[in-house]
């Protein structure tokens, strides 16, 4: 199974819309994570349109209309793993820890938030991980997102993606 993971979109007050090489990872990817922040329901529109499954939370920058259709908190389970994604996750000091008795009954938590690509692992064994944002650097050296596998229960190939023209 293929994962694309974006978050903080911010469309379209900070891009006006996802990089083409996004594009084609939604096309590619079995399941596309979005961890909030979309700003428009027409992405939301567009993206449950090109996902063959897309799973989504609503950001602190999510009106009503996006809070309408997306929860604070989802769940799934993707071929064994267990997943929670949540929009921000909190102070980075103490993160897994507290991530961690939060989420106590999943492998992995995805967030966003911050636009700061994040990959580590609490001592329980959970994985964080934050894609960064492909629209909005913000203080980061680039945009970025994520693509992962999930095979027999475990995430695999995780990879931090650079958008290129977005520095």
């Amino acid at each position: 199974m293929r994962l694309l993971i974006i978050s903080d979109t911010h469309l379209p007050k900070r891009a006006r819309d996802l990089p083409p090489e996004v594009w084609q990872q939604v096309d590619e990817a079995d399941v596309v994570l979005h961890a909030g922040d979309w700003v428009s329901v027409d992405l939301l529109d567009r993206l449950e349109e090109r996902s063959r499954r897309l799973i989504g939370v609503y950001g602190n920058n999510d009106g009503p209309p996006l809070q309408a259709r997306l929860p604070l908190v989802a769940r799934a389970d993707l071929d064994g793993l267990r997943l929670a994604m949540v929009h921000d996750s909190g102070a980075a000091r103490g993160r897994e820890e507290r991530c961690a008795s939060r989420f106590d009954d999943v492998d992995l938590l995805v967030f966003g938030h911050s636009h700061i690509p994040w990959d580590s692992s609490a001592q329980s064994g959970l994985r964080l991980l934050n894609p960064g944002s492909p629209t909005d650097r913000r203080r980061q050296p680039h945009c970025t997102y994520l693509t992962a596998g999930v095979r027999q229960g475990r995430l695999t190939e995780v990879v931090l993606h650079r958008v290129p023209g977005r520095d």
